[in-house]
């Protein structure tokens, strides 16, 4: 299948942005909003798929109805499953135990998304949803399961007799389509982001596909083991799935879950061209929140133009063993940082406003990111919280890098001077919370930067009020700050 039947600009659900979208009818997007936001993704700023959230929230299983019964001209143009895609994320039932059941549901609705797609269609109709996307994936049998429940449980009973003797259940209540489904792995650890082409190798040993896509996150890696180490982990998975891909000789379409801030990949309209070049073989780049609603609609347009109109090419070479040196020494570093200030961060986390109608990914119901014994908010309130308190997250662990190991990232991850920079012009050099080496760094490599003094400004009234623990007017200021910078967190 060539590169330009797979999506180059995949929508998502992250709710990353400061400014709600003028289709909103509430503060917090769900239910109908989504909906909407399907379509003017797809119809007003070019986005090709949309990613479709089953994890964390309540279950639309008529969303495929919705969004075609809703907007039936563009749809009768545009064919949903063939010119556009609609792509779920469901929970991953050996980390989400109390979510499990979604996945079987969401499973069991694909064949009636098909049965609403042929009636609006008619009998020549394409599947419209097809694939499915497993986060934190950590082995091929956790996504087998998935396929072969699908075709043995789901599509399989349509032979199976109503009661015994009787009529198949296909002939009861009309056939199941499609007989199978891609399952696309979401890998979000170092340990299974450096195996992905060992699971998928064996995913893949038993299966005739022409093509497998698989999605990489760069937000929670950031959260887990510093932004660069996200960077450098990413660049050896991209080369390992390359070849990979040379070696079972069908192409492997990588997808990069990146977001505004720089912390969890500087991408925004303003930034495409430096994306494409530092990530030249990943397929499908996530268009979140941030990207959609906290910038010029034009400008969004042109930057999806921009991507969708440029070509894959190979990925940059990556000296593993160098890089992986940098990762560990570098990672140590900046988890014992953190390891400080996660208290004021569950504190300040608090205090970020949401975006989207969401069950909270904590304790009984999901999966949460700890440092030590501490569960650390996810990766967006994460990001805001360090941002909100003067010490924009990319910095810490920078201290660990010497000059060298600078130079070697610089071949590996050519826009991390523009993105630290990027990053330094939120940080008050005086926070309480910046680590002293960090703050002595910075002042030796970045130390011409201009600074925003009214960011600044806000993120000081944020720190004596935490210092004070007069936390009651803390969210306005956090999204004082949060407008200033041009995204959440």
């Amino acid at each position: 299948m060539p590169d330009k039947k797979i999506p180059r600009c995949m929508s998502t659900q992250h709710p990353d942005n400061v400014f709600q979208p003028f289709f909103a009818e509430q503060s917090l997007l769900g239910g109908e909003d989504e909906i909407q936001e399907a379509y003017y993704a797809y119809a007003h700023l070019g986005c090709d798929e949309q990613m479709w959230d089953a994890e964390g929230k309540e279950v639309d299983s008529f969303v495929v109805k919705k969004i075609l019964t809703k907007n039936e001209l563009f749809f009768q143009k545009h064919i949903l499953g063939k010119d556009l895609r609609l792509t779920i994320r469901v929970p991953n039932p050996e980390i989400e135990k109390t979510e499990g059941k979604i996945l079987l549901e969401t499973l069991e609705s694909i064949p009636r998304s098909f049965d609403a797609a042929q009636a609006f269609y008619g009998e020549n109709a394409t599947a419209p949803i097809f694939e499915i996307i497993l986060p934190m994936t950590t082995s091929a049998a956790s996504l087998d399961r998935i396929y072969r429940y699908y075709v043995d449980m789901v599509v399989g009973k349509s032979n199976k007799p109503v009661r015994p003797g009787d009529i198949a259940i296909s002939d009861w209540i009309g056939e199941f389509h499609p007989e199978k489904i891609q399952v696309i792995p979401l890998f979000e650890d170092l340990e299974h982001m450096l195996a992905s082409a060992d699971i998928l190798r064996d995913y893949l040993k038993d299966k005739d596909v022409p093509y497998q896509r698989v999605f990489l996150a760069r937000s929670d890696p950031a959260v887990n083991y510093g932004s660069i180490a996200a960077v450098l982990i990413n660049k050896i998975a991209l080369q390992r799935l390359h070849n990979l891909s040379l070696e079972l000789g069908i192409p492997i379409y990588p997808i990069l879950g990146a977001g505004s801030a720089p912390f969890r990949g500087n991408f925004r309209p303003q930034t495409v061209e430096s994306i494409l070049r530092g990530y030249p073989s990943v397929q499908t780049f996530t268009i979140q929140s941030s990207f959609k609603f906290d910038n010029d609609p034009a400008l969004v347009q042109s930057a999806i133009r921009t991507i969708c109109d440029s070509e894959r090419k190979d990925p940059i070479a990556v000296p593993e063993e160098q890089a992986l040196d940098i990762i560990d020494r570098y990672s140590k570093r900046y988890q014992e940082q953190l390891g400080v200030l996660v208290d004021i961060i569950n504190i300040v986390s608090i205090a970020v406003p949401r975006r989207r109608k969401r069950k909270l990914h904590i304790g009984l119901f999901g999966y949460s990111r700890n440092i030590g014994k501490k569960h650390l908010p996810r990766a967006i309130a994460f990001t805001a919280s360090l941002y909100s308190l003067g010490v924009p997250p990319e910095l810490l662990g920078l201290d660990a890098l010497t000059e060298q190991d600078f130079e070697i990232i610089k071949l590996i991850y050519p826009s991390i001077e523009s993105d630290l920079k990027d990053a330094i012009r939120f940080v008050d050099i005086d926070s309480p919370y910046l680590p002293v080496a960090v703050r002595e760094r910075i002042k030796a490599w970045f130390g011409n930067v201009i600074k925003d003094e009214e960011h600044i400004a806000i993120t000081k009234q944020i720190c004596r009020a935490v210092i004070a623990n007069n936390i009651d007017d803390l969210s306005h200021y956090v999204l004082l700050a949060a407008q200033r910078r041009g995204f959440l967190g």
